[in-house]
């Protein structure tokens, strides 16, 4: 089993792993709707579902 020779400090284990971390994702605003969502995903607006700025699937109100 592999050992290590010398002792790797708490310092520099943890700059090893200082890119490891959360980001926010990127969000647009839509220029139709104006709503903001994640690019390249599709969204709801009032119900409506969009994508890329245009109504794929349009709900209507049960009566």
């Amino acid at each position: 089993m592999a050992h290590p020779k010398r002792k790797i400090s708490k310092s520099r284990r943890d700059k090893r792993r200082t890119h490891y971390k959360a980001e926010a994702p990127g969000l647009t605003v839509c220029k139709e709707t104006g709503a903001v969502h994640r690019p390249h995903h599709a969204y709801t607006v009032d119900g409506n579902l969009y994508y890329n700025g245009k109504l794929i699937v349009e709900t209507t109100a049960a009566v």
